[in-house]
């Protein structure tokens, strides 16, 4: 493993093999003697993996701590649509009827954390390629605890806490896919993966096309996104759009823990890089999922509610206020259609022009940015394969193109409302 992630680093940075050099401490005088002493509590002997470049006498690239029984310091930290759970009849919400379905529903209660951590160790039991790392993904379990207990049964080269540096750990993540691990690489915030812009273009999207199908790049970035509550403009960015662009890139979005953890095994053995966007808000919900293993396809939409008036699409945290939206707009008489796009990218256009056809209105509700967001995307693709089925333009309700307010009134103006959906569809079927 240690040789696997040694070797992923040199692809993931350009160095050779030539260009790595192993120091004792003492020779490494750029390394504070803090850092130093912190490393060496509790280890007798280690070795600092340093890079070099023949052109220069100075140190290119970070320290890599490494034991000398190959292990890692601990402190180093600088399927198909679904029809349970969630009712298709946006009305029946009664206790009784949701009890009665608990309790002949087999399998077993999970928030989505816990789903997407019973996925992820679900995979690396199976395949002892699946590694995960990133900033206190190892002992203290992760942000949101996503990772909670894995360094403990797995060992830290497989859960490795790395320094605050996202380029850095995404580029060796990278490499090591390279070398045929699966890794996982989380983002604290996802926001902190813009760092890792280059990574994930430049090298996480083009290597399989630019090695001439040398290289597959079996790599899974995730980590939790969106507008929280109060968490200010930098921890509340809505970046899907950022990467969509990107060429050899999928991207799907968690809004249930059953599809949390079916889209997490999906992407694990997937041999493309998958970006899985993972909503704040949503890692306390609820619900019973299977006890059997089921892995989901990365590329299906989910079709949450059956109706015939018109099709909403959403993702994300979104489905929840279009479900919202869709009781009361059942109580007033009409029959909305909800679609869980899932996939954004690529679209499910089957799912989607399928219900095109039958309800030939469209409505998208999203919490990414209205200027070059999902929902553009998605618009062009409607018009370009369904247009003669629309009897109305597509309507789309976005995020506003500001900054997120950290005041919490403020905050909610930005994120489309239940009563904002509920509007716009009356309007819309009018």
């Amino acid at each position: 493993m240690a040789t696997l992630i040694m070797q992923g680093m040199g692809l993931a940075t350009g160095f050779s093999s030539a260009h790595y050099k192993i120091a004792h401490p003492g020779s490494c005088r750029t390394l504070p003697v803090k850092h130093v002493k912190q490393f060496t509590s509790n280890v007798s002997l280690f070795f600092v993996l340093s890079v070099y470049e023949s052109n220069f006498s100075e140190r290119r690239v970070s320290f890599f701590v490494i034991r000398s029984d190959g292990s890692l310091p601990s402190g180093l930290n600088g399927d198909k649509s679904r029809r349970g759970g969630l009712t298709t009849n946006a009305v029946s919400t009664k206790q009784e009827k949701a009890a009665a379905s608990t309790a002949s529903n087999p399998g077993h209660e999970l928030l989505l954390f816990e789903a997407l951590r019973e996925g992820l160790e679900e995979e690396m039991d199976r395949d002892p390629n699946v590694c995960v790392m990133g900033e206190d993904v190892g002992h203290y379990g992760g942000s949101y605890k996503v990772t909670k207990g894995l360094a403990s049964k797995y060992g830290d080269l497989r859960v490795l806490d790395t320094p605050i540096a996202e380029n850095s750990f995404t580029g060796m993540a990278i490499g090591a896919a390279m070398t045929g691990l699966r890794p996982i690489v989380e983002g604290m915030n996802m926001g902190f993966l813009l760092l890792a812009f280059n990574q994930i273009s430049n090298n996480c999207g083009m290597l399989h096309y630019t090695s001439g199908g040398q290289f597959k790049i079996p790599v899974v970035i995730r980590g939790p996104g969106g507008v929280g509550k109060q968490l200010g403009a930098e921890h509340s960015q809505r970046l899907e759009s950022y990467f969509q662009s990107i060429p050899g890139i999928q991207m799907v979005a968690c809004s249930t823990p059953y599809n949390a953890k079916g889209l997490m095994k999906a992407a694990i053995r997937s041999d493309n890089p998958v970006i899985l966007f993972e909503h704040v808000l949503l890692y306390n919900l609820k619900e019973r999922i299977p006890d059997e293993e089921y892995v989901l396809n990365l590329e299906e939409a989910e079709m949450v509610r059956k109706g015939e008036h018109a099709t909403i699409l959403t993702y994300s945290r979104m489905r929840y206020h279009v479900m919202q939206a869709a009781k009361t707009l059942v109580n007033k008489g009409y029959d909305p259609e909800v679609i869980d796009i899932r996939s954004l990218k690529p679209f499910d256009l089957h799912t989607i022009g399928n219900s095109v056809k039958k309800t030939h209105r469209v409505l998208i509700v999203e919490e990414c940015m209205r200027t070059g967001g999902i929902g553009a995307s998605l618009t062009a693709s409607i018009n370009e394969n369904f247009h003669d089925y629309l009897d109305a333009p597509i309507l789309c309700l976005s995020s506003q193109d500001v900054p997120t307010p950290y005041a919490g009134v403020l905050e909610e103006w930005t994120v489309v409302q239940p009563a904002q959906i509920v509007a716009a569809f009356e309007q819309f079927c009018r």
